[in-house]
């Protein structure tokens, strides 16, 4: 825990920068009935029944301090998915010229460098990874991920319901580059020396005799 509070303290590295990822099931949904629109005296009216179209996955890289992020809906998270995700990430405009890129995630097992190993050759895996910092969050600890804080500013600017992988990316690229122009960020103020008082259980402690 501490060694991530520690890396959300660093300063703006343009070479190094600190990039949080995460990524979250979501499910597609439609309408069984049209909804109706608000009139005069009537707020709007949507049933509460819904049909389903199976689910997407949503990757976000959120850079907290240089207040960008970058969305990604695809139809499954396996390790194939995250390494397409890191590379496009990594040899983006954004992080083209870094020397590497801090990256925070939790420990779901896709979030290795055995990932990049599994979709790319041997050169290409080990040039990848050879650009990455990473640090995991501990285990129940992926609260400390700030890049779920930016997946619950995207939720909550999302259509209560989408049908379809291509309209949920669609609408992502939209709040992306709203979010993008108006620079938001994380200004994260939880320290390790907080955490050693608000979190003291999670320590061991030295029976002294």
């Amino acid at each position: 825990m501490e060694d991530v509070l520690e890396v959300y303290h660093r300063p703006l590295d343009p070479a190094r920068p600190v990039v949080a990822l995460d990524e979250k099931p979501v499910p597609l949904t439609s309408d069984c009935r049209a909804p109706l629109p608000c009139r005069p005296g009537s707020p709007a009216k949507a049933d509460y029944e819904y049909e389903r179209h199976g689910s997407a996955n949503l990757f976000v890289a959120f850079e907290p301090l240089g207040g960008w992020r970058h969305y990604a809906v695809t139809a499954r998270r396996t390790r194939v998915d995250f390494a397409h995700f890191v590379r496009d990430l990594l040899d983006g405009p954004r992080y083209a010229a870094a020397a590497r890129v801090v990256l925070v995630m939790d420990n779901l097992n896709t979030h290795a460098a055995a990932s990049l190993y599994a979709a790319f050759a041997p050169a290409e895996a080990r040039r990848l990874a050879a650009r990455l910092e990473v640090h995991h969050t501990p285990k129940h600890g992926s609260w400390l991920n700030v890049a779920e804080v930016d997946l619950a500013a995207l939720g909550r600017r999302l259509p209560k319901r989408v049908a379809d992988a291509q309209t949920l990316a669609r609408h992502a690229a939209a709040v992306e580059a709203d979010r993008n122009a108006a620079a938001r960020g994380c200004d994260w103020r939880f320290t390790a020396d907080e955490a050693r008082i608000k979190l003291a259980r999670l320590y061991p402690s030295i029976e002294v005799r």
